[in-house]
């Protein structure tokens, strides 16, 4: 079978997190993403971007954070706002089923990568860009990055212990779902102008995500009397039990977020009684009493392992280990379900990456490493009508 998104062509003026990650979904699912990355520069800045690089290469592909966001694709270098360049453009949009960018608010519009601006060329573009604030209002000219908008959007006041300093999110977690929102629009849209015959602008902010992601939590603030506030062990708000519980090495964390969850773990911790005692009967109820809970369960979950009680519990009772990192990539489940790949690159050096968690039936498809600063010229720009000769001048006249 072939790849869901196989004859879907995207050009892709990318730097960083944000845009890079989102554009790897439509890469990994079959898209063919073109990077069109300045002339005469080093490229995406994620290029140089150490402190990791492959067995020392250094070439414009060793940066290992640049293979993590950047995979399945490919990249020209070309000049858009030389004259040639905005030709050379015009004939990659008129082939192409969309634009996207993770540009300043302000910047698509200066390269000319508009919707109104290169309708000319293809009526159907679609033209999806992920600005820090948005292309319009007071904020589109200004540089934003996701723990920024973590600070602004609240998260720092949700995250951490109560009395500890306010504390970001631990990944580039509103990037990430930012790009990735930016995909999903540009499939919407792609879809839409190939039933209609006309393109569109399609516009995602990292502000604006920051601010959806806080979902329930904001419509409670908005509708009632709630004041969201940070709780001890990483506690949910109004569910209880859900937050990390003592075990005899450790800790575990444990989220019975449905009512029948309660009764069972209190039978699988041996203390069928709890599940019976008037004031654990209800998520209200065990809410109010959330230190009690926490006392009793510390007390009778310290009497076996983390690893003992998952066992217990596996299936049954909604569990989870305390992992760091390096720990989680080495879990026995990660092994189980495939979830890392070793891909070769051309210089026969092998890295490891995690997979796209979206699965899909394929036969014999091997993922590709980052592409290195302006591989694909050649490929690309022949198919639109260039003769080497012609390559290799608009390569000295720093077009491409």
């Amino acid at each position: 079978m072939s790849l869901p998104l196989e004859g879907l062509k995207v050009l892709a003026f990318e730097q960083y997190g944000a845009g890079p990650f989102g554009s790897q979904y439509l890469s990994d699912l079959g898209a063919e993403v073109i990077k069109i990355e300045p002339a005469g520069t080093d490229g995406d800045y994620l290029r140089a971007l150490g402190p990791y690089f492959i067995d020392e290469e250094r070439n414009s592909a060793s940066s290992i954070f640049f293979q993590a966001l950047n995979r399945n694709k490919k990249s020209i270098t070309l000049n858009i706002l030389s004259v040639e360049g905005k030709e050379i453009l015009g004939k990659l949009v008129k082939t192409s089923d969309a634009v996207c960018n993770n540009l300043r608010g302000d910047v698509p519009e200066k390269l000319g990568i508009t919707f109104d601006q290169l309708k000319q060329y293809n009526k159907k573009i679609v033209a999806a860009h992920c600005s820090a604030y948005g292309r319009e209002g007071p904020r589109k000219n200004w540089p934003g990055y996701d723990y920024l908008m973590q600070a602004e959007a609240g998260y720092f006041s949700l995250t951490g212990e109560p009395n500890a300093p306010p504390a970001r999110f631990g990944l580039s977690i509103v990037d990430y779902m930012a790009g990735l929102t930016m995909a999903f629009s540009l499939v919407s849209g792609v879809l839409s102008a190939r039933d209609s015959g006309i393109g569109r602008d399609i516009d995602v902010s990292l502000f604006d995500t920051a601010m959806f992601n806080q979902s329930y939590v904001a419509a409670w603030t908005l509708n009632s009397d709630y004041k969201p506030e940070r709780l001890d062990r990483s506690a949910h708000p109004v569910l209880v039990p859900c937050q990390l519980y003592k075990t005899s090495d450790g800790w575990i964390y444990l989220m019975c977020n449905k009512e029948s969850f309660w009764p069972i773990l209190c039978e699988y911790i041996d203390r069928k009684d709890l599940g019976e005692d008037k004031r654990f009967l209800n998520f209200k109820l065990r809410q109010k009493n959330r230190s009690l809970i926490t006392e009793i369960l510390d007390k009778e979950l310290s009497k076996k392992s983390t690893s003992e009680w998952l066992k217990i519990f596996a299936g049954n009772v909604p569990a989870a280990p305390i992992l760091d990192v390096k720990s989680s990539l080495q879990n026995e489940f990660v092994k189980e379900r495939n979830n890392i790949q070793t891909i070769t690159t051309k210089n026969k050096k092998n890295i490891s990456l995690l997979k796209t968690p979206i699965r899909f039936d394929t036969e014999n498809h091997v993922d590709k490493t980052a592409p290195e600063l302006g591989e694909h010229n050649e490929e690309i720009f022949t198919k639109l009508g260039y003769s080497i000769e012609d390559i290799n001048l608009l390569k000295n006249k720093d077009i491409i």
